[in-house]
């Protein structure tokens, strides 16, 4: 509830600074889609459920340190979204199956390109985060505007 109001203030303040509302809706829903897919465990669960479909204890297994509960929020935000479909087999016991949509698929391909770009600029990150530490400005306490 809280966030459906922070997006509504978001929303009005963009309106009031002259934003068109069709523009308004697109900025509120990239932030939201940026905020889904810069979730660790999001990124986590897409890139597992690329190889294909798996249950909820295999997937469980698949996905380093996440908890059931998390597992579970995480599976049903992906359903909400259409990134991923949650299928129940009328087994006994029950057989339920999580597997990318297409959608999913496309942004499983996204999150190789990412991940394609930090193995290919791992050195530089870390030498220059190592550069940075060794700087007097990097053993201040910085200004978050500075």
């Amino acid at each position: 509830m809280r966030n459906k109001a922070m997006t509504r203030l978001r929303g009005a303040e963009l309106a009031q600074r002259g934003v068109a509302p069709d523009c308004v809706q697109t900025i509120e829903l990239v932030r939201d889609v940026l905020a889904r897919v810069g979730d660790k465990w999001t990124l986590l669960t897409i890139t597992v459920l690329a190889s294909g479909p798996l249950r909820f204890t295999a997937l469980h297994e698949q996905v380093a340190g996440i908890s059931q509960r998390m597992l579970s929020q995480t599976l049903r935000a992906l359903t909400r979204d259409g990134l991923v479909t949650r299928t129940a087999y009328p087994e006994v016991p029950p057989r339920v199956e999580y597997a990318l949509t297409p959608l999913g698929g496309s942004l499983s391909e996204a999150v190789d390109g990412l991940v394609h770009w930090v193995r290919s600029h791992q050195g530089d990150i870390v030498r220059n985060r190592d550069d940075f530490d060794q700087t007097p400005a990097a053993k201040t306490t910085a200004s978050p505007h500075v």
